[in-house]
């Protein structure tokens, strides 16, 4: 052991400084002894020196990548690194040394700016048969193809067992090792880029999973100031967060610098309570700001939250949090309640044309009015914030998964409403994310799934499910999440994509993408070059964006019965680009006439459009 440390650098963990010596080091300040076991054949236990604020480190020789270890706290316990890059045998077991490089190939690589950004959401484990990182890799030229810029992966951090939807994990540092590890991870990644396509990594700062999380062991990490949908919070704000900070920070890091992740999406963030002058949003926004730049990328941090709450956006520097952008489920919620007339739970709040209108020229719905589901007044304006800035979905893992029976939106509306989900969420002014399957209307469901150990945990999981839906007041019994049946089923079938509507779907899906690239209209996201009309009687929504001497107007119609619209008069000639009913979309034939010439010497010539329920018709004015 030698005394060249450094514990405000040096990285958490173990780290391989070459010739067979690794760098260890843990933050256990109410321990006032740690030991390396060292499980090599020789069970070798080494005293670890402690240092400034209940840092525990040492340089060990003799520790090549692939050494299996724990720590010894106090003489008595033996627990994993809660730093550990790798757990081989699970949540439980010990961690393992590992080897940092890789033979990266992204060296041009720069990042995408958000506006570009189409992204398409996975669950590693469900999105093929062998469950993997490499797996995936064979579906992103198809992907690409299609016009998605960027893959979004759901949490990968390791969790217990070999299925779960990744919230539950408990050793962020670590790569869940049934996907392929940290080096599965990097190929993906490196394949990813190789294509000109972001990786975004969903990451959980909110809470542990209840299994493997020997946090506690450690230190104060959590808090019993402040409770969460989870037990106690994380603590970020009291006596010794600063360090517990740290731990979070260097994670972010880690995923910027180790595997080249271009965008975050930061779990639930509303749920991480803390009422410091300096949020620990914040301090990540800064760290991952600097890693990024100091990379040369441009890396982006998406914040889910409920607050609908301007700081989200604002700078750590004006008391913000120093998000990029935030995932806009008010979006989603006005277009569900519109496409399937749900009103229970959360979506009591929306179902009116007015509300999804509000979500385009503005980002969130609720703006200080009361809500009837909070029972309370809730949100603040953000007509300031730029449109490119809300990502907005027709569905994802929350709003599908989170259904008793996980069904998927093409289970609940007709292949109408798939076609109308689509153009809205795709031609939004906002960048749009896609759900894996979505595009061609997968028809497995897509369920909550886990593989814990403890039996007592497994009774409580199944108890919260069945207490989380009681708001929706489904019928039916919800699969168990525990039964690997409950996985299996979820998993995708890419054949369907070749047959029948499920083909004409994606080639739609790809159609709008291609409009949304190449007409400057559309690929322009401003909320100030666009004009909005809700006609709530009719059922109608009526969007037209401009750019310079662009300009295209969308005509939604959410009705399930026929309706008529008398457009106000123009001068210009406007020429159909695609029409919903039309045959190569799986409708009788399209409707809408070819050019519309709405006036001529000062009279309106063009009669009213008449709108099929559940259609759309897009129009570009001709110079």
């Amino acid at each position: 052991m030698t005394s060249s440390l450094d514990t405000s650098t040096d990285r958490l963990g173990s780290t391989h400084l070459g010739e067979g010596r690794s760098r260890f080091q843990v933050w256990a300040p109410e321990k006032k002894k740690v030991e390396l076991r060292i499980h090599d054949g020789s069970d070798r236990l080494v005293p670890l020196s402690r240092t400034d604020r209940g840092y525990h480190a040492g340089i060990i020789p003799e520790c090549p990548p692939g050494t299996l270890y724990r720590y010894r706290l106090d003489g008595d316990l033996e627990r994993p690194d809660p730093a550990s890059r790798s757990q081989p045998e699970g949540v439980h077991g010990p961690s393992r040394i590992v080897d940092d490089r890789f033979q990266w190939s992204d060296q041009s690589w720069k990042g995408l700016p958000l506006q570009e950004q189409v992204i398409y959401e996975i669950h590693v484990g469900a999105f093929t048969d062998e469950g993997t990182f490499d797996a995936v890799i064979p579906h992103l030229d198809h992907l690409r193809a299609i016009g998605f810029t960027t893959l979004e992966l759901m949490p990968v951090a390791q969790n217990p067992g070999d299925r779960n939807w990744g919230y539950d994990g408990v050793y962020l540092y670590a790569v869940q090792h049934s996907y392929g590890g940290a080096d599965g991870l990097k190929r993906l990644v490196d394949a990813c880029h190789s294509r000109g396509m972001a990786v975004c990594l969903d990451v959980v700062y909110n809470h542990l999973g209840p299994e493997g999380n020997y946090l506690w062991d450690y230190g104060p990490y959590f808090t019993d100031r402040y409770k969460t949908p989870w037990g106690d919070a994380l603590n970020f704000d009291g006596p010794h967060s600063d360090e517990v900070r740290r731990f979070f920070i260097e994670n972010a890091v880690q995923w910027v610098t180790d595997f080249h992740i271009d965008m975050f999406r930061l779990d639930a963030t509303d749920r991480i309570l803390d009422f410091s002058a300096s949020s620990a949003l914040g301090e990540i926004s800064r760290a991952v700001e600097e890693a990024a730049g100091h990379e040369g990328r441009q890396v982006q941090l998406i914040a889910e939250t409920g607050a609908d709450d301007p700081r989200w956006f604002r700078s750590p520097d004006d008391g913000g949090h120093g998000m990029t952008g935030i995932w806009n489920d008010p979006f989603h919620h006005c277009l569900h309640t519109l496409l399937t007339g749900e009103s229970r739970g959360y979506y009591e709040d929306y179902g009116r044309l007015a509300d999804l209108a509000k979500a385009h020229r503005e980002g969130f719905v609720y703006t200080g009015q009361y809500s009837p589901f909070r029972k309370m007044r809730h949100g603040a304006s953000s007509r300031h914030i730029e449109a490119h800035r809300f990502v907005v979905f027709a569905q994802n893992h929350d709003q599908v998964g989170n259904r008793m029976l996980g069904e998927r939106l093409g289970r609940l509306v007709p292949h109408e409403g798939l076609k109308l989900a689509a153009a809205v969420t795709l031609l939004s002014p906002n960048v749009p994310l896609v759900f894996m399957g979505e595009e061609y209307d997968e028809v497995a469901p897509f369920f909550y799934f886990v593989s814990h150990g403890d039996a007592n945990l497994i009774k409580n999981v199944r108890r919260g499910r069945r207490r989380e839906f009681a708001e929706f007041s489904w019928q039916g019994k919800p699969p168990d999440p525990q039964d690997p049946s409950t996985f299996h089923a979820s998993r995708l079938d890419h054949g369907l994509r070749s047959r029948g509507f499920h083909h004409t779907l994606q080639e739609l899906y790809q159609t709008l993408l291609s409009l949304r690239r190449s007409i400057p209209a559309l690929a322009c996201l401003s909320k100030e070059q666009m004009d909005v009309i809700g006609f709530e009687e009719a059922r109608v929504l009526m969007v037209r964006r401009w750019a310079g001497d662009s300009e295209v107007m969308a005509i939604y119609h959410f009705g399930t019965e026929a309706t008529t619209l008398q457009l106000a008069e123009s001068e210009s000639t406007w020429r159909r680009l695609l029409d919903s009913e039309d045959e190569r979309w799986g409708g009788p034939g399209a409707r809408q006439p070819e050019r519309l010439r709405l006036r001529t010497s000062g009279q309106v010539s063009q009669s009213p459009l008449s709108l099929p329920p559940l259609s759309f018709v897009i129009f570009q004015r001709e110079a």
